[in-house]
């Protein structure tokens, strides 16, 4: 993974042999590039995609749901178990 400044060194490094070429791009072209361009860079970087995303936070909002119960069992547990007499052997 690049950090930062790199990569936004070097996406200004390439943005600036697009903008300043011998020959004007026609915007079609300019605009394939620079996705081209772009992708790249994020190719580079720990990137994922919004789907991902999502589901990996359906995923972590579903385990903590189910570690708040648990602890709530535990809590309970423990609270019957400090109300119970202790029986001596």
């Amino acid at each position: 993974m690049l950090p930062p400044k790199a990569l936004l060194d070097a996406l200004s490094t390439h943005a600036s042999r697009l903008f300043n070429g011998d020959a004007p791009l026609p915007r079609g072209e300019f605009e394939a590039q620079f996705k081209v361009l772009l992708q790249s860079a994020f190719s580079k970087l720990d990137l994922v995609s919004r789907d991902e995303f999502d589901s990996q936070m359906v995923v972590l909002a579903r385990t903590r749901a189910r570690l708040e119960a648990l602890e709530a069992k535990v809590a309970a547990m423990e609270a019957r178990n400090a109300d119970a007499p202790a029986t001596s052997e």
